[in-house]
């Protein structure tokens, strides 16, 4: 585990510190002001959007409130109309950033046991747990991130439906999420090249080897390089009864050997991710795509297939053209067998008020069947 960073300021006279926490990446502020309920939502953006952060001291749901209450006055700054839709990613990326810069300024402590001592503060142990492991001593970390641990926890333990396995699976912090079953439902439908043995190439949560297992192929071996995937992908696997069958590996990319059938699903956009827990959907200088492809050929069984699970959203963006693509296949020795497209079904495909709407409206998610020329 990489040694946490410290927070250093100055309360009642005194100086202090504890450990600083940030799934983010965020460094620790360097100006930090205690503040509690008197503290004004105006004066609070002020000084937030300067780069104070704001060492709460007061009740919890009122920070909470005064956090609703920041997104608010960001959502209320002027902004430009986009040329193209390149233009409006690029914009939204930054108003993204910008946002979550400005809210992670509402920080909250943290004792040893991961308390909150705070009035009316909900008991976070359990979340705080599973996102960072076993307690070491007093830390602060912002709201925004405490928020999303206690919504990642409910994601856990609820888990997501997934119906072409009729099963849920059930994602741990910083792992993405299956809540799109376009692509799911492709791997379902397509018809398997050899039912011997699967590599699963950045597994995630394990749903795609759990799949593929479903299906009837004998031996998967599903790979990953994150430590919580890894974790979270044995113990789906484990508990929909597939751990016999199914292998999971810390590898980069591929494991050893060859197989008949070789499935990735990578990150999407290729463009640079702003925290570790966007990873899962954006891929820079498209690095995963092109180590998939350019390793393919050599963990191909003669005559074997290659899934490659994309969208075409980077297309309709300007981040990645198709000609683009086939030319990475080609220049990897593949050849195109077929492909099976799908429109996806997501809420977001359908809100116009979204600033990418044009994008998500035009959206194909595609399995494009590989193979060695």
């Amino acid at each position: 585990m990489t040694e946490l960073p410290m927070l250093h300021w100055d309360e009642a006279d005194q100086p202090r510190s504890a450990l600083w926490r940030s799934e983010s990446g965020l460094p620790p502020p360097k100006r930090v002001m205690v503040v509690d309920d008197r503290l004004t939502a105006d004066s609070a953006f002020r000084l937030a959007s300067e780069g104070t952060a704001l060492l709460w001291r007061g009740d919890f749901q009122n920070a909470r409130q005064l956090l609703e209450a920041l997104a608010r006055r960001i959502e209320r700054r002027p902004r430009k109309e986009p040329a193209t839709l390149l233009d409006a990613f690029n914009q939204h990326r930054q108003a993204q950033s910008q946002r979550a810069r400005t809210l992670a300024m509402v920080l909250l402590p943290l004792d040893a046991e991961y308390k909150i001592a705070l009035r009316r503060a909900p008991d976070v142990h359990e979340a705080c747990l599973e996102a960072y492991g076993a307690p070491q001593t007093e830390s602060v970390v912002s709201l925004r991130e405490v928020l999303g641990l206690v919504g990642a926890h409910e994601w856990r333990k609820k888990g997501v439906e997934i119906d072409v396995l009729g099963e849920r699976i059930h994602p741990h912090y910083g792992v993405f999420s299956p809540v799109r079953g376009e692509y799911l439902k492709l791997v379902a439908d397509a018809v398997l090249p050899a039912r011997t043995l699967a590599f699963d190439i950045g597994t995630g949560t394990g749903v795609l080897a759990a799949l593929l297992a479903k299906r009837g192929v004998a031996r998967v071996v599903a790979t990953d390089l994150d430590a919580r995937a890894l974790a979270c992908a044995r113990e789906n696997l484990t508990r929909l009864g597939y751990g016999a069958q199914v292998e999971v590996l810390e590898a980069d990319l591929f494991p050893a050997g060859r197989a008949p059938l070789v499935v990735c699903n990578p990150p999407w956009v290729p463009a640079r991710p702003s925290s570790s827990l966007e990873q899962a959907i954006f891929d820079p200088e498209s690095r995963m795509l092109r180590g998939f492809l350019n390793g393919l050929k050599d963990h191909l069984e003669p005559r074997g297939e290659g899934w490659l699970i994309l969208s075409d959203f980077a297309e309709h963006l300007g981040l990645r053209s198709r000609e683009q693509l086939l030319t990475l296949i080609e220049t990897a020795g593949l050849k195109v067998l077929g492909r099976t497209d799908i429109k996806p079904h997501h809420p977001r495909a359908a809100d116009k008020s979204d600033p990418l709407h044009a994008a998500r409206a035009a959206e194909v998610t595609s399995l494009w069947r590989l193979a060695v020329r």
